[in-house]
């Protein structure tokens, strides 16, 4: 089997090959855990756990190594703090175990390490002094900085930029300390009011930048496989990885993968523009953890991705049908084209496509329509299999399925309800069925021309039929148990 990825570094598509096959090393950026993760922080999750997921199918579950890190020394998180009154550790605390559990919900598998920066300062002192002794950084007023035009050679190689570019375009901290506008904070004084630990330098704390290249050399080598994040972060962020870990000797990372960025409804999330949500807020509002899975996936991690309600409706639909379709069944082993297209730069949109396919096959099979030339022996297996590897049908995340329901005939009534009060000028009845559903948690949307029923926050799809049954005491079929 051979994966095919882009390399960032190199602008081209390439055989993946792990330095060790019995140890394939991948080190994904994580979150600065001050506030809820918002829907582009759930990208590259479900990107970076899909490749996890076909790197454990190819090399064995035992054999691949994921660490995504936790920021927990931050201005932010300080900030946040100060403004709340709460200490530093609550907040940090709080939001890790919030972030776990929305990226659970989304059906991301946990990595086998998830290392806080708090927890390596010890390293990053360490790889600090040794630039220092190697002359790639120096101290000026309690701070220590790297030195960028030490390694004019590299810098700016990963983002494609001239240092004078990046100078231009970037939001670089003027400081008299500095040697060079471009230089980089490593380590900063703090006060006593801020977190601080005892160095070299005086009490101070790590920037940001040296807290990655610490975690994933004690945790995965000098040399590692894949390093990846969202492409926001290609610079500063990862060039600077780059840039303290080279001249600190280290090999870092052979293989970069970024992912694009993330739209709603074609615009630039914004809380300004009033589409800015976080994934506990579309949880909160009766999306499904899978449903936001499915539509990320649809898109190639390579391409900007819209998140639309259209998009979602379709996905929920899609996987409603999956999943009646494969009730009872056990996986077996995922397709080899599925597998072959996950392979080629994780092209999920693709294998996505290709369960389309095989779904309409089963779905003709199952009400007896002439499918020809197709064996469904062990197809529907193999289906199974292939949605798992995508981290779709997963058994627990299949709660939302279960309170699914078709309210179209509910619709229908409500529609020849307020037919009938405006000929007759009396919506009572149709205030009393709305005031029904909405008491049952449906949420109702009504227009001119059409009357829209979905789940909403805390639907039972068993307490709702009964609570239907026992309003219209059995008037319609559909409402009888």
């Amino acid at each position: 089997m051979t994966i095919r990825l882009t390399n960032t570094a190199t602008r081209r598509k390439e055989e993946f090959t792990p330095l060790d096959p019995e140890n394939v090393r991948m080190y994904v950026c994580g979150p600065t855990v001050y506030d809820r993760a918002h829907l582009g922080n759930a990208r590259p999750v479900i990107v970076f756990d899909v490749l996890f997921r076909l790197l454990r199918h190819v090399y064995g579950a035992d054999h691949v190594t994921y660490v995504r890190n936790f920021t927990d020394v931050d201005d932010k998180i300080n900030a946040r703090a100060a403004a709340s009154g709460r200490s530093i550790s609550e907040i940090t605390d709080e939001t890790i175990g919030w972030y776990l559990d929305d990226m659970a919900a989304i059906g991301a598998l946990e990595p086998t390490h998830m290392p806080r920066a708090t927890a390596y300062i010890d390293q990053m002192i360490a790889f600090i002094e040794d630039l220092i002794t190697r002359g790639h950084a120096y101290e000026a007023e309690g701070h220590v900085l790297f030195a960028v035009d030490r390694w004019p050679e590299g810098y700016g190689k990963l983002s494609g930029r001239s240092v004078d570019d990046m100078i231009a375009g970037a939001r670089v901290e003027v400081a008299p300390y500095k040697r060079n506008p471009m230089d980089f904070v490593m380590w900063k004084p703090s006060s006593d009011d801020l977190p601080g630990w005892e160095s070299p330098w005086g009490r101070g704390r790590p920037g940001w930048h040296i807290e990655c290249s610490a975690m994933a050399q004690d945790l995965l080598g000098d040399t590692f496989d894949i390093h990846g994040g969202g492409n926001d972060l290609m610079f500063p962020h990862h060039e600077n990885e780059i840039a303290q870990s080279k001249c600190a000797g280290h090999g870092f990372a052979r293989y970069w993968l970024h992912n694009e960025m993330l739209q709603v409804e074609g615009r630039k999330m914004s809380k300004s523009l009033g589409n800015f949500f976080t994934v506990r807020d579309l949880l909160d509002q009766g999306v499904p953890g899978e449903v936001i899975r499915f539509v990320f996936l649809s898109t190639h991690y390579r391409k900007p991705m819209d998140w639309t309600t259209e998009k979602a409706e379709q996905a929920e639909a899609t996987l409603l049908k999956w999943r009646d379709l494969t009730k009872g069944v056990v996986p077996s082993v995922p397709s080899h084209e599925v597998v072959d297209l996950l392979s080629n730069d994780l092209n999920t949109a693709g294998a996505l496509s290709k369960l389309h396919e095989l779904a309409n096959l089963l779905l003709a099979f199952e009400s007896d329509a002439d499918v020809p030339k197709f064996d469904v022996n062990g197809k529907f297996e193999e289906f199974m299999a292939s949605a798992n590897l995508l981290g779709l049908l997963a058994p627990k995340m299949g709660d939302w399925a279960k309170q699914s329901y078709d309210f179209s005939e509910i619709s229908d009534y409500l529609i020849s309800l307020r037919n009938n009060a405006m000929e007759n000028r009396d919506f009572s009845k149709v205030d009393a069925f709305k005031k029904m559903l909405i008491e049952a948690n449906v949420e109702v949307r009504m227009s001119k021309t059409d009357i829209d029923l979905k789940r909403g926050k805390g639907f039972e799809k068993s307490k709702f039929e009964r609570q239907l049954k026992a309003y219209f005491d059995g008037l319609f079929p559909w409402a009888k148990s």
